[in-house]
């Protein structure tokens, strides 16, 4: 599809399919993706090292929720090679703007220091990107999101590719037959993330 062509609703009937869009650069439009296997994140096996539950205990920062939605957005796509387009932060600001898009801020001294991004469906959040500025704010605030989808009642926290840090973390690999599983019984809930 063609960048222009990319909006909130089409948005949620891909995530709703089990699909997610990346942008292809040489063809200059849109694909849609379902990775099989595809990763997630088990919210009872989040992997939180010794390391850095001493480095949240002893550390000042605060965490907020969807108070700079595009601002996260921009900060993820701020490296030399991004998928996060133009058409991507018009897209997924329409969606935060009707409360499917969320982000965890991480703020030092009233600056943002680390984020994460994604979409919530049902129990379901599928985590886009993360970023940080300082050292262990993007784990920071992935685990103030895994917090906030354990006290919301969510069951599904999509990653969609293996990375070696992720798996650090505690993310695992699922066919898609068993993604489809778990995603379809997420769609039947109605939780709400904040």
């Amino acid at each position: 599809m063609r960048p222009e062509e990319l909006n909130a609703e089409i948005l949620l009937i891909g995530y709703a399919q089990g699909c997610f869009p990346m942008p292809d650069e040489q063809l200059r439009n849109i694909n849609w993706y379902r990775p099989d296997p595809r990763a997630i994140i088990p919210l009872d096996g989040f992997h939180v090292s010794q390391s850095l539950k001493r480095f949240i205990k002893h550390s000042n920062f605060e965490i907020r929720f969807n108070t700079c939605f595009k601002d996260v957005m921009l900060a993820c796509g701020d490296r030399p090679e991004t998928w996060i387009t133009d058409a991507f932060i018009r897209s997924y600001v329409e969606l935060h703007q009707l409360s499917h898009a969320h982000s965890v801020e991480v703020f030092r001294d009233d600056k943002l220091v680390g984020g994460v991004y994604g979409v919530s469906l049902g129990g379901a959040f599928f985590a886009e990107s993360m970023f940080h500025r300082e050292t262990n704010m993007s784990k920071v605030a992935l685990k103030a999101l895994v917090d906030q989808l354990k006290l919301k009642g969510f069951i599904l926290l999509e990653c969609q590719f293996m990375t070696p840090h992720l798996q650090t973390l505690g993310a695992i690999e699922i066919p898609d037959s068993e993604y489809m599983s778990k995603l379809n019984r997420a769609l039947h809930m109605e939780s709400v993330l904040f």
